[in-house]
């Protein structure tokens, strides 16, 4: 069951958000406030609805701190009339998206459907790029880098025909047919390039 975590210090209308969800197929999980999320052990879900306006951390502080965490999780938020100059703020920081209160429900469910549709080619390859060794991921930071595998041994202190077998298994483990396809997967997966291997 696909999970949305709610972050929401209302009572009643997190109620309401955990029973349209559930309504439509969905597993939620609420937090009352932004700290409850940034600091829970629970695997990350698949979208995140945050209110802008919360006790303690604000939205936008716990948006840049969930995120950088969940780099590749869309977080809509929920905003009122009044706050949308922080709702575009938030958007400026990495949100995909924003709702004003009240809201229609089946206007919501489009919107989480949009953004974990969006979201998904950056999951898996996130979840592929997982399945690397760290010595083939720094192989790939030097392929994505432009860099030729005698560039790469170089840089990695390894010999050219070692490159050359950890490239084979990173093109294999990816399932990249060609370099171009290796890249567009490491580069929706979020791997951090700093020009060099």
């Amino acid at each position: 069951m696909t999970r949305i975590a709610v972050v929401e210090d209302d009572k009643a209308v997190a109620a309401s958000l955990d029973a349209l969800l559930s309504g439509w197929g969905y597993e939620c999980i609420l937090y009352p406030t932004g700290e409850a999320l940034l600091f829970s052990d629970d695997a990350p879900p698949a979208c995140v609805l945050l209110d802008v306006r919360l006790p303690g951390i604000d939205g936008l502080a716990v948006l840049q701190g969930f995120r950088h965490r969940n780099a590749q999780t869309p977080v809509i938020v929920m905003t009122g009339h009044g706050d949308v100059a922080m709702a575009v703020d938030a958007l400026q920081h990495g949100a995909q998206d924003f709702i004003e209160k009240p809201f229609a429900g089946d206007d919501l469910i489009e919107r989480i459907k949009g953004a974990i549709e969006k979201a998904e080619p950056e999951v898996l390859s996130r979840q592929i790029l997982d399945r690397l060794t760290p010595r083939e991921t720094d192989v790939l930071r030097g392929v994505v880098a432009g860099h030729q595998n005698k560039i790469i041994a170089h840089n990695l202190g390894i010999s050219q025909k070692t490159v050359e077998l950890h490239r084979s298994r990173v093109m294999e483990k990816t399932g990249s047919r060609s370099v171009s396809q290796l890249i567009q997967t490491a580069l929706r997966g979020g791997l951090e390039i700093d020009g060099t291997p």
